[in-house]
């Protein structure tokens, strides 16, 4: 072991006063590889340790508990290991490109609690560590691949996404239309780019027009193409975008906002097959399939008589649902964690962290710009952050972060210290048993009117 990691682990010992530091390594099943202690004790619970650990490299952020004794996530873990309590501050680290170690810290009731300042430090220690331990990691192990596909952003781990992935694969290869439907912001280009690349088609060009974006008059000539002299400025023969895509797939985003005149046309051309240029007096055949999406309800379109029935009939043969982010809180982490690592590695900077009451705050939001709203949310933040590794409370906007909350690197004044505690603990537990009130109340071992009274003192949101 390299003298120069335990220089280190003494050191952080020195300006992090605690009753054990201890870098370590954990494989792909979160199993304990590689461990250094300061100081050189038997450690009492490995159990514990390594489910707090597990939550760091989970969220690649920090886990900083003031009293593990009020943590309701590791209630069964302290009945069963009563001498592991009091604070804890665990960092995770990346090494060759994976969350696969930590930096852990724990004190007992000899020493105060974690402090924001404390974990600025250790963040500050991260990178030698880091360079020393990924010497120690065998190259040859097998490395956690989460699905992806060649597109930014798409990814996830929720039960939805997954629906979706099952969907994509079961239609990839048909050459039925496809219609996708959902809020703005949620993927549905991204869906379809997905079914290309994956599918038969994908030797074939992928076209995609956003039916709102261009101009009636300018849409048909973009779409289906026109001759020499068949209008004003047409001053050479030009084939239309539906050619272009022949062999392969094309994309009518916002087809909703579609004019009657070309949802005709298009109509034509699913059922024939055949399209022919303006000013033409023949048709041509086309191979191509259709994917088209829309944000709004196209039921309702119908029954305004905006759009064609018998239209949507023949593009909804296949429809895939996206739904908002908001109702899929289990892809938030991920989507959170791509975007960091994507906008620091193309900014050039270092690897960044969500303090915990940030990642609270960026978790319990309700996202009504979907994934767009978060990408540029995280693209802020960084920019934001400047030569600082830890994206801070105070660096969100503020329909995020709207109390204006601020990090502070310490507190003296331990009554405003206790109730901020009090009021992320409820935050937390309330979150943990989805808002239910009797069922927190019975695991924080609360009565119910005891609850309701903190609830009220702290004007606790009760989100459902």
């Amino acid at each position: 072991m390299p003298s120069f990691l335990l220089k280190i682990l003494d050191l952080i010992m020195e300006e992090i006063p605690s009753k054990r530091v201890t870098a370590l390594l954990v494989d792909e099943n979160n199993q304990v590889i590689f461990r250094e202690s300061r100081p050189i004790t038997p450690i009492e619970s490995d159990k514990l340790n390594l489910e707090i650990v597990k939550r760091g490299i989970k969220t690649k952020n920090p886990v900083v508990i003031e009293d593990l004794r009020a943590d309701p996530l590791f209630k069964k873990e302290i009945m069963n290991n009563p001498q592991n309590m009091g604070s804890i501050l665990c960092v995770p680290f990346n090494i060759e490109g994976k969350a696969s170690g930590a930096l852990y810290l724990e004190r007992n009731d000899d020493f105060s609690p974690f402090s924001n300042q404390n974990l600025e430090l250790l963040i500050a220690f991260l990178k030698p560590i880091c360079l020393i331990l990924g010497k120690c990691v065998d190259s040859r192990r097998t490395k956690e691949k989460p699905f992806q596909t060649s597109e930014p952003c798409f990814v996830g781990q929720s039960e939805a996404f997954y629906r979706m992935l099952s969907l994509i694969e079961k239609v990839k290869d048909r050459d039925a239309p496809v219609f996708i439907c959902g809020e703005s912001g949620t993927g549905k280009e991204l869906v379809a780019r997905a079914i290309h690349q994956r599918g038969a088609r994908k030797k074939g060009k992928f076209v995609a027009v956003n039916c709102g974006a261009i101009p009636e008059f300018l849409l048909e000539s973009e779409l289906f193409g026109h001759v020499r002299g068949a209008f004003t400025g047409a001053v050479r023969d030009k084939p239309g975008l539906i050619e272009e895509a022949d062999g392969g797939i094309f994309f009518l985003d916002e087809i909703a906002d579609l004019s009657p005149h070309l949802q005709a046309k298009l109509l034509r051309l699913l059922q024939e097959k055949e399209i022919r240029r303006i000013g033409e007096n023949h048709t041509r055949h086309v191979d191509v399939r259709f994917i088209s999406a829309t944000n709004k309800n196209i039921d309702k379109e119908i029954e305004r008589g905006n759009f064609r029935e018998d239209l949507y009939y023949r593009l909804k043969i296949i429809t895939i649902e996206l739904d908002p982010l908001r109702e899929r809180k289990d892809d938030i982490l991920s989507l959170l964690n791509y975007f960091l690592e994507k906008y620091c590695s193309e900014m050039e900077c270092e690897k960044a962290y969500f303090s915990p009451r940030a990642l609270e705050l960026l978790l319990s939001y309700t996202w009504p710009g979907n994934v767009r709203e978060l990408q540029s949310e995280i693209q802020r933040c960084l920019i934001l952050l400047g030569e600082d590794c830890l994206i801070k409370e105070n660096y969100l906007s503020s329909k995020i972060n709207p109390l204006r909350e601020s990090y502070a690197t310490s507190s003296y004044d331990f009554f405003h210290a206790k109730a901020e505690f009090e009021k992320r603990f409820l935050n937390q537990a309330l979150a943990r048993w989805n808002y239910n009130k009797a069922k927190t109340a019975e695991e924080i071992g609360l009565s119910r009117q005891g609850l309701f009274k903190l609830i009220k003192k702290h004007n606790i949101n009760l989100q459902r």
